[in-house]
């Protein structure tokens, strides 16, 4: 193992913790306020940070979508440049929490914003921001990753900054309380996948990386078979911390990565909106079918050390069914059924907008040329 690893955000975890953002956030600096479609006013969220920023210069931005679009956050953009905004507060899920990077970016650039994502712009600067969790999934509070939509290309690309990672995090379990249920599930798959994609690739050898990303996913499938007992804060704040872990960056130190399933699952939530941990799970089963050669020995881990299967020639086969046994258990797709008529055109379509956006040899050994990506689509359809 060779890596440097550092994570500079102060989480803040706990009920009644928003208050903090008072002190995490000086009090000379202008502040935006970003969230999505209101319903942090509904479950008091908003009150407490209106409470929290009484003595602070504030304004607020809302109406960030669930697959946050560069079109809607450029509006953000012209906000915080003609209002002067040095510190941004991002108050939602991790689309809200991504959308907020791209506008501290983004407002620190003169150019078009969309050249972050394809490379043009390269982020050394932004406006300070910290983070008000609302939604545990994709590990954004506390990492320096951003996923946005060009909506008018139907184009999801990433960008990865560390300027963009945030200052703080707060972590209530109280503000999941009025999540719906389809949120609530997607965050517990999304974080399933966060952890799969740093684990189920190579042997490393790294115990820690390994053991911390087992106990993870064990996490993950107890609070799966604990979902009917799921509203009560030690069901929620174990959810929220576990999806916090799986991506800050630790277990993914030192070890090979995979995200060939988040890439693949990308063009689905831009073609057809298929929400992000859905796309994960329709993909991941067949992509691990289809990889199953090289990720044998890791999916033989798994299967003894987060499922307690025996040994047998067949035990990564049996993973996989494990696997979408638990996608199941809490009511998830893993087979492409809903979105179009024509699964065929749609596998078309999706390969196109791979080749388009140079995702054309994915995986952690880049062995997911197109033509395998075709084929794990094909496999995908139901």
């Amino acid at each position: 193992m060779k890596f440097s690893y550092v994570n500079p955000t102060q989480i803040h975890f706990g009920q009644g913790q928003i208050s903090t953002i008072t002190t995490s956030i000086p009090k000379d600096k202008k502040v935006l306020v970003i969230y999505g479609g209101g319903s942090i006013k509904k479950n008091g969220v908003y009150d407490q940070v209106c409470d929290a920023l009484k003595e602070h210069t504030w304004s607020e931005f809302s109406g960030v979508e669930a697959n946050p679009t560069v079109e809607t956050l450029d509006n953000a953009v012209v906000m915080a440049k003609e209002q002067d905004i040095d510190y941004i507060l991002a108050v939602g899920g991790g689309s809200v929490i991504d959308g907020a990077k791209y506008v501290a970016a983004a407002a620190m650039y003169d150019g078009n914003g969309w050249d972050i994502l394809i490379g043009k712009h390269i982020v050394t600067e932004a406006i300070p921001l910290g983070a008000i969790l609302t939604l545990p999934a994709t590990g954004s509070e506390s990492n320096s990753g951003s996923v946005i939509t060009q909506k008018s290309t139907q184009t999801k690309l990433p960008f990865m900054a560390a300027a963009v990672q945030p200052k703080f995090a707060v972590l209530d379990p109280d503000s999941m309380k009025t999540l719906p249920e389809r949120q609530l599930v997607n965050g517990l798959v999304d974080a399933w996948v966060h952890v799969c994609e740093q684990y189920l690739t190579l042997p490393t050898g790294a115990m820690v990386q390994d053991g911390y990303a087992e106990v993870l996913l064990k996490n993950l499938r107890v609070l799966a078979e604990q979902y009917d007992d799921r509203d009560n804060n030690e069901w929620r704040s174990n959810l929220m911390w576990t999806a916090n872990q799986a991506l800050n960056g630790l277990i993914g130190s030192g070890v090979t990565h995979d995200w060939a399933t988040h890439m693949i699952g990308h063009e689905l939530t831009a073609l057809y909106n298929v929400d992000h941990a859905r796309s994960l799970s329709i993909i991941q089963p067949s992509l691990l079918r289809n990889q199953i050669e090289a990720k044998r020995a890791k999916l033989e881990q798994l299967g003894k050390n987060v499922f307690g299967l025996d040994a047998s020639t067949d035990l990564a086969e049996r993973t996989i069914v494990e696997i979408e046994t638990f996608y199941h258990s809490v009511q998830v797709p893993t087979q492409l059924t809903e979105h179009g008529d024509d699964k065929a055109s749609a596998v078309d379509t999706i390969i196109k907008q791979l080749e388009a956006h140079g995702m054309v040899a994915l995986g952690e050994s880049q062995a997911i040329t197109l033509e395998v990506s075709r084929q794990i689509l094909e496999d995908a359809v139901a």
